[in-house]
């Protein structure tokens, strides 16, 4: 006969001593692990960030809309002391997604959620994750980030269509990038984000902060794709912008075609981009084109700067150490 082994769930606790500091520090160096149950590529801005007297545990970027995200966490079951530090925060920063993980979420506050993804706008989107670690009789335990409270996109855009509707522009925008992301999440295992936005770029996640590939239709009928590395006051971003120029001719070599390699001092932004001419008014067959260009191209890009960065980065935390 059949013989079948025992599912456990074990307590938060037993994995993470504590939830601030164990559990909180564990997420933010795994974020994407909640990005791809939120079907999101996330970036994180910071930890233990303040509002007045209190402080949210997490405070993140997706990177495909630049949207803030605020995520708190919670062992045991959800309590009314942290739905309100959870509104209070998504206010203190004006958060367009609501993130609230608990090991267990009351239906109570499950019906909350619910209904704030009902009245609110469509920018703003609440959700309850209820984390699970599960253990196969002796086996190493393994996660589940268990998403049972997400917006409702068809109502999302059924309000949409009657209050604020997108242009077609916009509407051609969105649709361009939903098939663009679905392919390069579902083909490639490129990105974990699921949803498309009514905007001209796309931006996905490197594996290293503030630095992105994207996609984009800028203006005067050129399209791009770029490595983009987001400086402002981040001298190591600099730094490492100022080693892979150094280096572009072998990294030319290595991309086979001609890439294009500029600072935006206003946006305090790198970029290394290729281009072509494109516009989003295009018949579907050169759109269908120029998406495969810009799969190609995001592919390519990931595979000949993913080794560069992080070369860059090793010599400059060595650096770093050499001086201390």
């Amino acid at each position: 006969m059949l013989k079948f082994s025992e599912l456990n769930k074990i307590p938060l606790s037993e994995i993470w001593k504590n939830e601030a500091s164990d559990f909180t520090p564990w997420l933010e160096s795994n974020i994407q692990t909640l990005g791809d149950a939120l079907g999101m590529d996330l970036e994180i801005i910071d930890r233990e960030a303040s509002v007045g007297d209190f402080s949210l545990d997490l405070r993140a970027q997706d990177l495909g809309s630049s949207r803030t995200v605020v995520i708190e966490n919670q062992f045991k079951r959800t309590d009314h002391d942290h739905l309100g530090k959870l509104l209070t925060y998504a206010a203190g920063f004006d958060a367009s997604i609501v993130v609230w993980i608990s090991e267990d979420i009351r239906d109570e506050h499950r019906q909350a959620l619910e209904w704030l993804n009902q009245r609110t706008d469509t920018e703003t989107q609440f959700f309850g994750v209820v984390l699970e670690v599960l253990r196969i009789d002796n086996s190493n335990p393994a996660l589940e980030f268990k998403l049972v409270v997400s917006p409702n996109e068809w109502q999302k855009s059924q309000k949409q269509k009657t209050s604020t509707d997108p242009s077609s522009r916009g509407e051609k925008y969105r649709s361009y990038f939903q098939i663009l992301i679905d392919e390069l999440r579902e083909n490639y295992k490129f990105t974990g984000a699921k949803v498309g936005i009514a905007q001209n770029w796309y931006n996905f996640s490197s594996g290293f902060g503030k630095i992105r590939y994207g996609a984009w239709f800028a203006k005067g009928g050129k399209v791009l794709t770029y490595v983009n590395i987001r400086q402002k006051i981040d001298e190591k971003r600099i730094k490492i912008f100022n080693m892979l120029e150094n280096r572009k001719r072998e990294i030319g070599s290595n991309f086979g075609s001609p890439l294009e390699w500029s600072r935006d001092a206003e946006k305090s932004t790198s970029r290394i981009a290729i281009s072509r001419d494109g516009d989003i008014e295009l018949p579907d067959s050169e759109l269908e084109e120029i998406r495969r260009w810009h799969i190609e191209n995001l592919l390519k890009l990931k595979e000949v700067f993913q080794p560069e960065i992080e070369k860059a980065l090793e010599t400059l935390n060595s650096s770093e150490k050499e001086e201390l």
